[in-house]
Order: structure tokens, then C-alpha cells, then sequence
């Protein structure tokens, strides 16, 4: 077990707590393959770096199982569960294990040492359905807070879904090497398991908090979106082979538009639209 944690106020707002089973599965599914080295680095600092949940809800469903599918390709995966309430943190700790903690924090994540007296640090934090409670002036201050933690290299992967999962778009950030506490934005991504069909104007309603006010004439975003239903509607004929063969081709046909899209048939046959935001 970790000790010596630093005693901070957690600095946030507790979220509404409703999480369904498996709501998280895709991103999850994101994480494993978008920076897989990222979650088996065990050089220097990330021998024993944290993944993070921020903000798991009223039962810790959410970390259990990220804890599940990210240990496939690292077993020994530290992961911390991060909860803002008193009370659910304390309902969590009867599942706490050897490599699997609970604590009471914030955006300024409770970390303190190893028994050895090695810090602990912090590979990634997924924080979902957290911050779009929050104004959006509030955004970078949570980021700055959270980067504060996070290693040089290291991601934050922050967005929002749908309630069951089957929408969602999260920021993909890296922590910048060589300069702490800072940050650059990677990707934005877009993700769906196709049951309601495909509707690119369908994602306007889970973007994260970032971009959920900015989709005005104007803004990067606004022209993505018009771009992205103009794409829809060149590409319509082909949704008569399925939904799935349709945002394939609407995303090939954004790529020849100048937008740096992922076109890897990996990703696209799976839902998963990734922007790339950073070039």
C-alpha cells in the first residue's frame, strides 16, 4: 500500500455520482489502443505510475473496471480511484486491493509516497462527466491543477458521454516533456457503437465543456461540425449499406478537406473519429 499522501483540500465539485455498467467500456477500449506504451512504461517515474479515475460516482463500477481492462496489457497497474465525497469514498474501500486504491481528492490529485518512500506519480487521468458541470472559465484551472501531477508525456483524457455510453468525445492532452504543470491538446474524439445510427450533430450534445458553448459561427468547432454534416450528406447514398460503412466514408471525405483525421480502419470500423488537434 502507498502512505505519506499529502492532506489537501480537494479542490471540485461533487458530480451527480450516476454511473451505469459499462458506460466507460469504449473509452477504455480507446485507451488500450490509442498509447498502449504509455500504459506498460515502467522506466524511471513510471514504474509505478498511477491511471486515474477522477470522479467515479456513487459506486466505484467505473475504476473496477478500467482497472480489469487496462491490466490485459499491464498487470501491474497502479490504479486510484478518486472521489471528492466522503462517503463514496468510504463505500469504495472494500474493494481496494494490493494495486487498486481509493481516496478522498479533487483536481488537485492525493498523492503522496510509496512505503519505500518513492513518490507517486501519474501516467493518465481519465476524467469523464466531471467537468461539464463546471463554467467554462473553470476548465483550465482544473487542467492546471490535474497537470501539476501528471508525468512529462502523460495524458489527461477528458470528456463526456451519453448515459449508457453509446456517445461520447473526450479531449486527448499531453503533459509537455521538459516543462511541468504544462500542456498541449493532441485530439479531440468522437466515439459511438452505432445503435442509434449516425448523426454527426448528435455529438453536439455530449462535447466536453471546452467546446460544448463555442459551436457559433466562427469557431474551429462550428466549422467542423458544418463540415463534418456536409461530408454526412455527400456520403448519404452509402448508409444504405449501414451506418458503420457511412461514417467511414463521411471521414474520408472530411480528410480530403484538410482535416487530420485517423483514417485507420481500426479506429473508423470501430466509431471512433480522432482529430487530430495538434500539427
Amino acid at each position: 500500500m502507498s502512505s505519506g499522501r499529502r492532506q489537501r483540500k480537494p479542490e471540485g465539485q461533487p458530480t451527480r455520482g450516476k454511473t451505469a455498467r459499462n458506460r466507460l467500456r469504449r473509452v477504455d477500449r480507446f485507451l488500450q489502443g490509442y498509447d498502449p506504451g504509455l500504459l506498460t512504461r515502467r522506466d524511471g517515474a513510471f514504474a509505478r505510475a498511477f491511471y486515474v479515475d477522477l470522479g467515479y460516482g456513487e459506486e466505484p463500477v467505473t475504476t473496477l473496471e478500467s482497472a480489469s481492462r487496462l491490466r490485459e496489457l499491464n498487470p501491474e497497474l497502479p490504479v486510484l480511484g478518486i472521489e471528492i465525497d466522503p462517503e463514496r469514498v468510504a463505500r469504495a474501500q472494500p474493494y481496494a486491493g494490493p494495486l487498486t486504491f481509493f481516496r478522498l481528492g479533487g483536481f488537485n490529485l492525493p498523492l503522496g509516497t510509496w512505503p519505500d518512500g518513492t513518490p507517486e506519480t501519474v501516467r493518465l487521468v481519465r476524467a469523464f462527466n466531471v467537468l461539464r458541470q463546471y463554467d467554462e472559465e473553470a476548465v483550465a484551472q482544473a487542467y492546471s491543477l490535474l497537470f501539476e501531477s501528471i508525468l512529462p508525456g502523460g495524458l489527461l483524457v477528458e470528456g463526456t458521454s451519453d448515459p449508457f455510453g453509446s456517445l461520447w468525445v473526450a479531449n486527448v492532452v499531453r503533459s509537455r516533456t521538459g516543462s511541468s504543470g504544462t500542456w498541449t491538446d493532441e485530439a479531440l474524439v468522437f466515439g459511438t457503437n452505432f445503435r442509434t445510427g449516425f448523426d454527426p450533430a448528435a455529438y453536439q450534445a455530449v462535447l466536453p465543456k471546452r467546446y460544448i458553448h463555442r459551436v457559433v459561427p466562427g469557431e474551429p468547432i462550428h466549422a467542423f461540425f458544418e463540415a463534418w454534416k456536409q461530408a454526412a450528406r455527400e456520403k448519404a447514398p452509402i448508409k444504405v449499406w449501414g451506418a458503420r460503412q457511412w461514417f467511414v466514408a463521411t471521414a474520408q471525405q472530411m480528410a480530403t478537406r484538410g482535416y487530420q483525421l485517423d483514417l485507420r480502419a481500426r479506429w473508423l470500423r470501430k466509431g471512433v473519429l480522432i482529430w487530430k488537434t495538434s500539427h
